[in-house]
């Protein structure tokens, strides 16, 4: 266990680039050709996490305005990074890792799946739940059933997904693997949309980033957009004219630098795709119905950051997300861990809505107001899994990952009713 997490404790900085090498290797492509895609995509991918960070970085000043008005709640919001991290402390962790791995390349080989999961570093996503079944039920191997169960539900989804998100996004030849984004946000926004679409004069409202450019020339231009959503973020948060200004130019950096960073990501996952088209057809065959096989790299969810909608609907989130907490009834934490992963959630609502930024602001207030309120609700799930890990915790804790990972949210659920 020590070593495997040792492994992904380097992050995905490092390991992708070493797992996108061996797969070209695999893949029969050129040493230096391979070397060169490693590196691209791990650079890229260190840029997007840069950019990302500069955003939270850029807001910091508004969660602190709200922060100061945040006294009287009595469950501490962890973070999803200390709960994925607390997952690993199970003794089923080390061989679960290595088993979603073995299926995955058995269920290609076997033609039930054209995704290659590489996303390893979120296989949290499986362990999280699994964890949380081990601490209620006690029993390893109910919570290492449950992390198998869900690697290979993550690829059915993916694979189902991949058309429409390599088609919206432009990521030929990825798909999103991210369980939690991928069986919650997108079905949920596909639901709502079918909502508004029977909605007379609602459903024909149509703002995309696009038009705007379209229509109002530089003034849509991404840059100008950023600049002032960062500028209304700052007044409605009160800061001084400088950090108005300084926010402004913080969310419009982020737009235009998000996308430079996945086509640097592009630039070597193109090399790997190719690859894998070629080595699908010599050596795979066809799918079970006669088509060519076309292999699907599943990536992160932060691949689909380069679109501008998901980034500035993201910023128009963080006050909702923030006001969600005062109004939602019984709420007993302040979300400071989830404004981390607001950026994760939009892109899959994004994409189910088309890039229309009316749909995608409703939808994704609706869920995030379901998020905040399924976090709040299973704190006590959320306390005992971190307990059952060996963490230490003093009093009630929560975090996102039990309003928005439906798994988690099955269980916590079947536990409250048995």
């Amino acid at each position: 266990m020590s070593i495997i997490k040792g492994i992904l404790d380097v992050g995905a900085v490092v390991i992708l680039p070493i797992v996108m090498l061996i797969l070209c290797l695999i893949f029969r492509i050129p040493f230096g050709k391979s070397l060169k895609a490693g590196l691209m995509i791990g650079i890229g991918f260190s840029g997007l996490s840069l950019v990302i960070g500069f955003l939270m970085t850029s807001v910091q000043s508004a969660v602190d305005y709200y922060r100061h008005m945040s006294g009287g709640f009595t469950t501490v919001d962890v973070g999803w990074a200390a709960v994925g991290a607390a997952s690993f402390g199970v003794p089923f962790a080390a061989p679960a890792i290595l088993l979603v791995v073995l299926i995955n390349v058995v269920m290609i080989l076997a033609k039930m799946t054209n995704v290659l999961n590489v996303d390893i570093w979120n296989f949290i996503h499986f362990l999280v739940p699994g964890t949380l079944a081990y601490a209620l039920t006690n029993n390893a191997w109910i919570g290492l059933g449950v992390v198998l169960v869900l690697s290979v539900i993550d690829l059915i989804v993916a694979q189902h997904i991949a058309p429409k998100w390599q088609e919206y996004y432009g990521l030929t030849g990825t798909t999103c693997s991210t369980l939690s984004y991928i069986t919650s946000a997108w079905p949920i926004a596909i639901g709502l949309n079918w909502v508004i679409d029977k909605i007379p004069g609602v459903r024909k409202i149509d703002i995309s980033m696009e038009k705007f450019g379209d229509r109002l020339g530089f003034f849509g231009d991404t840059a100008f957009i950023g600049l002032i959503v960062g500028i209304f973020l700052g007044l409605m948060t009160r800061q001084p004219w400088q950090g108005v200004l300084v926010m402004g130019m913080g969310i419009a950096t982020v737009l235009v630098l998000l996308p430079r960073m996945v086509s640097v990501m592009m630039e070597g996952l193109s090399t790997v795709g190719e690859g894998a088209k070629t080595f699908m057809k010599r050596h795979l065959g066809k799918n079970k119905d006669g088509s060519e096989r076309e292999l699907s790299i599943g990536m992160d969810v932060a691949l689909a950051l380069g679109d501008p909608a998901a980034i500035t609907i993201t910023v128009l989130m963080i006050p909702l997300c923030i006001a969600f907490a005062f109004i939602i009834p019984g709420m007993n934490y302040f979300p400071v861990g989830m404004l981390t992963v607001i950026v994760y959630m939009m892109p899959m609502i994004c994409l189910a809505c088309n890039g229309n930024m009316f749909r995608s602001l409703i939808i994704g207030a609706i869920y995030m107001f379901f998020v905040e309120w399924g976090a709040s609700f299973f704190a006590p799930e959320a306390t005992a899994m971190m307990h059952a890990t060996g963490v230490h915790v003093s009093g009630s804790v929560t975090d996102a990952f039990f309003g928005y990972n439906l798994p988690n949210i099955i269980i916590s659920a079947i536990h409250r009713m048995f």
